[in-house]
């Protein structure tokens, strides 16, 4: 498998869609932060690393009344065969700033928001929301 990230991402987006309450998928560390990130700004209920077998459970976040996902949408931007590096001032405002856009930065993984206020750019991974 060549792009990881977008199987990560594909995994999260399809189990939403059939309404799983969890999904497995192979762990890295990017996968972790990105798994950190969604987790802190409220896209899914939970997480668990598991170092032994090497995967990341994650419990997803589904509306209770609509029983809607709270992802409505997870988009991979950079793939391995096009890059997409932006600088601070040309990262994009997801959905005029109601989702986030996750970046890899020289300081780690990162909202678009904290890239603007630590005025760094770097590689766009996916958009979310």
């Amino acid at each position: 498998m060549t792009d990881t990230i977008a199987d990560f991402l594909t995994r999260i987006r399809n189990a939403a869609m059939a309404k799983h309450k969890i999904v497995e998928v192979p762990a890295n560390k990017v996968k972790k932060e990105i798994t950190k990130i969604l987790f802190q700004k409220g896209y899914i209920l939970s997480y668990k690393f598991d170092d032994e077998n090497k995967t990341i459970k994650i419990a997803l976040k589904y509306n209770p009344e609509t029983k809607d996902s709270a992802i409505q949408s997870i988009t991979r931007v950079s793939t391995p065969g096009l890059r997409k590096y932006m600088g601070c001032a040309e990262l994009p405002r997801v959905l005029n700033g109601l989702g986030i856009a996750i970046v890899s930065t020289s300081k780690g993984i990162m909202t678009d928001k904290e890239c603007r206020t630590q005025n760094l750019g770097g590689e766009v991974l996916c958009y979310v929301y």
